[in-house]
């Protein structure tokens, strides 16, 4: 059974849709690419009410396949992009278009994109000591502060709802949910939940790190290839091997049984 407790339905989806979704893994996703994106983050009112963004990836659609709370957490989100060019390719074999927005250039685009102002409320949620600073100094912002929340969100409600509390005492334009998957679309939900923030959530999880060089980020070859997994998997072997090499080939099972009409649409 899932620890986690399932929200009533998100005050985010009542704001509108930028986008048609269309559905693959019986996950809905929004269509758009990053230019696309960046046009609904940026059309997002300041002060308006607190939606978040979320960005799955293969190993997040094995975890929603298994678990039907962290699907809904996905389904209920404000935006739903492709982070995997990988899932592009396994979406193209049923026929779907289904364009990939890897949540770290998203992020990297976001904050260094012309029409964001220098001095426009930037929290990040998670991450290391000095992430804030490196991250203002080199997108050449002027107001970015940082919570570091503690560990084991995921279970323990005390520690989510502080952490929710600290996110709405800091009204930002957009949040930075960096800690990890699923407890940063466990956290972004329930803030919309509560509806007391303000701001866009984005769940982008390591994409900060990756900007401000505290991990390596593969070369664009990679990239290109489809192999980035692989150049993490080299960088990070005892970390990401089990995810890579055992969890991670599932997906094509998934893809498989998807495409044989085998899951029913609430699986």
């Amino acid at each position: 059974m899932s620890s986690i407790a399932e929200p009533a339905l998100s005050q985010t989806a009542e704001a509108a849709r930028p986008s048609p979704r269309t559905s693959f893994l019986d996950l809905p996703f929004d269509r758009l690419d990053q230019a696309g994106t960046l046009a609904a983050l940026l059309s997002v009112p300041a002060g308006d009410r607190f939606r978040y963004l979320v960005t799955p990836n293969v190993d997040h659609m094995i975890r929603i396949a298994d678990d039907p709370a962290i699907a809904r957490l996905y389904r209920e989100a404000w935006l739903c992009i492709n982070d995997s060019r990988i899932l592009t390719q396994l979406a193209r074999t049923c026929a779907i278009d289904l364009p990939a927005v890897p949540g770290s250039d998203l992020v990297a685009a976001l904050l260094t994109h012309p029409d964001l102002a220098a001095d426009t409320p930037i929290l990040i949620v998670g991450g290391g000591d000095g992430l804030a600073q490196a991250v203002a100094s080199l997108c050449g912002l002027t107001r970015v502060a940082q919570i570091r929340p503690p560990m084991g969100l995921r279970k323990d409600p005390a520690k989510l709802a502080a952490t929710v509390e600290a996110i709405e005492a800091q009204p930002a334009r957009f949040v930075i949910l960096a800690v990890g998957s699923p407890q940063q679309e466990i956290l972004a939900a329930a803030v919309a939940q509560r509806g007391r923030a303000q701001g866009v959530g984005l769940c982008i999880g390591a994409g900060l790190e990756f900007l401000v060089g505290d991990r390596p980020r593969a070369p664009a070859v990679f990239r290109a290839l489809n192999l980035e997994w692989l150049f993490r998997l080299a960088c990070e072997p005892t970390r990401l091997a089990r995810r890579y090499l055992i969890d991670g080939p599932r997906i094509f099972r998934l893809v498989w049984e998807y495409r044989r009409g085998v899951r029913s649409p609430d699986a």
